[in-house]
């Protein structure tokens, strides 16, 4: 049985990309921070798909226990994790970062040390296997910096760059590393935002995250459109993006 391993497997977008792969006959160890919650999540998706599943304790912001968490997944499965799904983040408040250092600060421990403290552990196991995938959420937010949320968008770009290194160091190991920038997902974590267009659910961006990772492509926009969107937005010139609104 080949597992797949995924952080913060509480969230929706998580959950949608267990079930995704359990589909195609993973193994699952399911990782967060609160314990109750990932054991009743695995408890579901072994109930509806029958693929064995392992909950792990795992917290983003406890750097110092990322090697433990990961050493647990590969305990549970006996070694034989193929690969791994980074999907926590902190989207936080703009406005409190902007006055408040500890607010700053959880949005950069979350979204940017935590998911690359982790990776780093995954990264030196699959390259000593000389196989294997990593898959880490970004965000379109990291591609240009923008007022309304630059802690988050920031965070975001430097995990966006990492994983760009990460796959140049570990292309030819034989271990593929996909970056995923999604758009606006209907997840709790952007519930209540306003002005929010060409929303995904999870279960559709779940379908092409999955894929895209196992097909081993570099880089997946959430939905698709989101590339062009994007292009265009960073095509903007300076001198006339610094005067918007956005």
């Amino acid at each position: 049985m080949k597992h797949v391993a995924i952080f913060g497997a509480s969230s929706m977008l998580a959950r949608a990309i267990a079930a995704d792969l359990a589909r195609r006959g993973f193994g699952l160890v399911l990782a967060g921070r609160d314990r109750d919650e990932i054991e009743a999540v695995a408890a579901d998706v072994h109930l509806r798909f029958g693929v064995p599943t392992h909950a792990v304790p795992f917290d983003a912001e406890e750097f110092e226990t990322h090697g433990r968490s990961w050493e647990e997944c590969r305990t549970v499965t006996a070694d034989s994790l193929v690969g791994a799904f980074v999907c926590f983040g902190y989207l936080g408040s703009q406005q409190d970062a902007e006055r408040d250092a500890a607010e700053a600060r959880r949005i950069a421990d979350v979204n940017f040390t935590g998911a690359t403290t982790l990776l780093l552990w995954a990264a030196n196991h699959f390259s000593g296997k000389q196989q294997g995938f990593l898959c880490a959420i970004a965000s379109v937010s990291g591609d240009r910096g923008r007022q309304r949320n630059y802690f988050y968008g920031a965070a975001k770009a430097g995990l966006a760059a990492f994983m760009q290194g990460l796959r140049n160091r570990l292309h030819c190991k034989g271990v593929t590393v996909t970056t995923v920038k999604p758009g606006f997902l209907d997840t709790r974590m952007t519930y209540g935002r306003q002005g929010m267009f060409l929303v995904a659910s999870p279960e559709q961006a779940a379908r092409t995250i999955v894929r895209a990772t196992l097909k081993g492509q570099a880089e997946v926009y959430v939905p698709g459109c989101w590339r062009w969107i994007m292009l265009a937005v960073r095509s903007v010139p300076e001198t006339i993006f610094k005067r918007t609104r956005i």
